[in-house]
């Protein structure tokens, strides 16, 4: 490597910023009958490419919280958030002034228990319920695809434990 291309190289690294931090959700819901699984997705404003409701932090709110609010203002969607992260993912976002900054994206759990028909963000998108399988084939961002498969392993696991412990009624053996 040249001195050239090696100091070209450090001012690059001096002045690369680290990620802007956004939270999210992967909002879900089980279909009472068949106990089957479905995610919301939904499509940027800007690209028009799938995605989950993102957002910037909020003064006075946990991350969590945040990522309940943005479900809620971009998709219409309660329901019940989970405290702990399913983990991250990054993605490169455009501002409004051209700018490109790399975001992550803190993900939560939020099973959805209503569905608003007045939202802030109503019209300006389309929302999808899909499987977890094709809302992993939808996203562009290998980490997101990532965690679809990863949540879509831990909710199976969380039904099947839920069903083995309700089972079927116990037969009552009559008194002799």
């Amino acid at each position: 490597m040249t001195l050239l291309a090696r100091l070209a190289s450090d001012v690059q690294l001096m002045f690369r910023r680290p990620p802007r931090q956004q939270y999210g959700a992967i909002c879900y819901r089980v279909k009472k009958k068949s106990s089957d699984v479905e995610v919301l997705l939904m499509t940027s404003r800007d690209t028009g490419r799938w995605v989950i409701p993102k957002g910037w932090p909020m003064t006075g709110k946990c991350a969590h919280e945040v990522a309940a609010q943005e479900a809620f203002e971009e998709a219409g969607v309660r329901g019940a958030v989970e405290t702990e992260t399913l983990g991250a993912y990054s993605y490169p976002k455009v501002l409004r002034d051209g700018v490109k900054v790399a975001c992550k994206v803190q993900v939560y759990a939020l099973e959805v228990t209503d569905m608003a028909k007045d939202f802030k963000e109503k019209g300006e998108r389309r929302i999808e319920w899909v499987s977890l399988d094709e809302a992993a084939g939808r996203v562009r961002e290998p980490e997101l695809r990532g965690l679809f498969l990863a949540f879509k392993r831990k909710i199976t696991e969380t039904l099947s434990a839920k069903a083995a412990k309700q089972g079927p009624a116990e037969k009552q053996i009559p008194a002799e």
